[in-house]
């Protein structure tokens, strides 16, 4: 992959982002007949995500001549994952992961590993070109297929949950194959459809879906969250970044208020508590302002665990 063609691709993605958010087309089908000259690599798309400009400028379009280009060339980048440089790289992955096998509760089932049997044998006798279709998740066995009404919906649900945002088709993954493996995954520990069952779906669905939290999505697009850790992450790693630091900011200042209520203050009579009309009380002052504004009191009622400030 050349820094030219590179560059040249974030350029004109640029350009159709800013297209496709003020909703104006104008001069997408010079930008998409560019992107046509330029010889596309798996490496490249996935590099600069072009993939998911291409598609929200057809979306936007009222032009069938841009739609009609921006669906020939999702097309054509997508048969990239059957050439043969594809099917070599997902057979070097699939080595890498059979020296350190990665074990999900699907494999305790006799169906699964028969399913895991004859799905590797076949392979074997098949063509690097037809190996390479779901490149990113051949290394975990298929997900046994299912004739429960309601398993069907969830797979559905979670498939559609992983679509969102349109990373899948830069990244190139089937979401349907990962959707129906993180729900075999939370079937195989429950064992049924119970209301257990049906909450850790939707959690998993809620978490997938949120567009402020578009890196659990990609990192199990991507493969580096495996379907078995999706299954059983909980709400905490599931969160944002950003989520994730607003606790921890909260954890850390709710346990400083209560160290400085408890054990760093001076016991006093002289504050009456609101609640209870104590007088047994605990106050601490903190510099929380500028050095030539007065400092902030913050008091605590032994009796009744009450805590004010004032200044």
């Amino acid at each position: 992959m050349g820094k030219k063609e590179e560059e040249e691709v974030i350029r004109i993605a640029k350009k159709i982002d800013k297209m496709a958010q003020k909703k104006n087309g104008a001069g997408a089908l010079d930008l998409l007949k560019e992107l046509r000259s330029i010889p596309m690599t798996l490496e490249l798309l996935q590099s600069t995500r072009i993939g998911m400009s291409v598609n929200a400028i057809r979306k936007q379009s009222t032009d069938e001549e841009v739609t009609s280009l921006a669906k020939s060339l999702i097309k054509s980048w997508k048969k990239l994952l059957d050439e043969p440089g594809a099917g070599d790289k997902a057979s070097e992955e699939k080595r890498k992961e059979q020296s350190t096998p990665v074990v999900s509760p699907s494999q305790g089932s006799p169906e699964a590993k028969e399913e895991s049997s004859s799905s590797s044998n076949s392979s074997s006798k098949s063509e690097p070109s037809e190996v390479a279709s779901n490149t990113l998740i051949n290394t975990f066995p298929r997900a046994p297929s299912t004739s429960d009404s309601i398993r069907i919906k969830c797979r559905e649900m979670l498939a559609s949950a992983l679509q969102t945002g349109d990373d899948y088709i830069a990244i190139g993954a089937d979401c349907d194959e990962l959707g129906a493996q993180i729900e075999e995954c939370i079937f195989q520990e429950f064992k049924n459809t119970d209301m257990k069952y049906k909450n850790r779906v939707r959690s998993r669905i809620s978490n997938l879906k949120d567009m402020k939290n578009p890196n659990l999505r990609r990192t199990v697009l991507c493969g580096s969250v495996t379907p078995e850790r999706m299954a059983k992450m909980t709400a905490e790693e599931m969160a944002s970044d950003e989520l994730k630091e607003m606790r921890k900011n909260l954890t850390k200042e709710a346990v400083r208020d209560h160290q400085m209520a408890t054990t760093g203050g001076t016991q006093t009579d002289l504050f009456t508590c609101g609640k209870c009309k104590g007088k047994s009380c605990t106050y601490t002052q903190v510099q929380t302002r500028s050095a030539d504004e007065p400092m902030t009191t913050f008091v605590f009622c032994n009796e009744c665990g009450n805590r004010w400030k004032f200044c």
